[in-house]
């Protein structure tokens, strides 16, 4: 396992700023949906442009299984907005700064340096239902958090 924050435990909340400018917290979800939040280690690097694409084609699935999608990385509002119309992202892609949230879900980085590929599916009451961490098979991240998603309740 790749993280502190395990599943059956609540996860931490966090605020941060999107490649909007809007603040999206995780409690803003809490009781009105579950939530897929992917922490992913850079904008523009092939494997998160293909998680990130991937992410975008299956939305509206995702939304269809009563869920949101956050992604989080390091990089600034403005990359990550670049990131969102390159990538058509439609939803929030989130500016951790300084990797405050990440070493609160405890997100490793791979080998010391690559920052870690972990995804987390969040019940609507905030339990941690899955964890997913990936570094090579970025697209499946997508996969992992839809079958999840089907066994929740809606």
């Amino acid at each position: 396992m790749n993280s502190k924050v395990r599943e059956g435990e609540k996860a931490p909340d966090f605020s941060l700023q999107s490649q909007d400018g809007r603040t999206v917290s995780l409690h803003d979800f809490l009781g009105k949906k579950n939530v897929v939040v992917y922490f992913y280690p850079k904008d523009f690097t092939i494997g998160c442009t293909a998680e990130a694409k991937k992410f975008s084609e299956d939305y509206d699935e995702l939304l269809g299984l009563k869920a949101e999608v956050v992604g989080i990385s390091s990089d600034s509002e403005e990359s990550h907005g670049s990131f969102a119309s390159y990538c058509e992202v439609k939803f929030p892609l989130l500016s951790d700064r300084g990797g405050k949230v990440r070493e609160m879900y405890g997100v490793r980085a791979s080998l010391g340096l690559v920052p870690g590929r972990v995804t987390f599916v969040i019940d609507k009451e905030g339990v941690v239902r899955k964890v997913f961490s990936s570094q090579i098979n970025a697209t499946k991240h997508v996969a992992e958090a839809i079958d999840a998603l089907k066994t929740m309740p809606a």
